[in-house]
């Protein structure tokens, strides 16, 4: 996204702070900010990666996760968890007894699991 992009999507999220409507009510996704936003967050680089990995599974540590997605720097990574904690999306839980950090999808994150099998039965198809 550059930034005539980021711009207008701020100003769209500055505007509609009090009330956003749905998508439904929108005269056309483009004009929809909750759909803007959901691909600013599963479109951002890795985040696809991340949440179809964690899709898979219960639970997943570091670097279980950091091998699933492959060519993602570890510093990069950390940066998309974090982000993706922020939005609801990933829980970060430490085990009391090993102390080892396990990711999982919270249920904001799990509902985003029929699209990720949707996604990837068109990429199966079509690329």
């Amino acid at each position: 996204m550059d930034n005539t992009d980021e711009r207008r999507t701020r100003m769209m999220l500055e505007s509609t702070q009090e009330e956003t409507p749905c998508c439904e009510k929108a005269e056309n996704y483009e004009l929809c900010v909750r759909f803007v936003k959901a691909f600013e967050i599963i479109g951002k680089k890795w985040n696809g990666l991340i949440i179809s990995s964690l899709c898979d599974t219960k639970a997943m540590r570091f670097k279980d996760l950091a091998h699933a997605v492959g060519a993602c720097s570890d510093r990069v990574l950390v940066e998309r968890l974090r982000e993706l904690e922020a939005d609801g999306i990933v829980k970060r839980s430490k085990d009391e007894d090993s102390k080892i950090v396990l990711y999982t999808l919270t249920q904001k994150g799990a509902e985003l699991k029929p699209v990720f099998n949707q996604v990837h039965e068109w990429a199966d198809k079509w690329i």
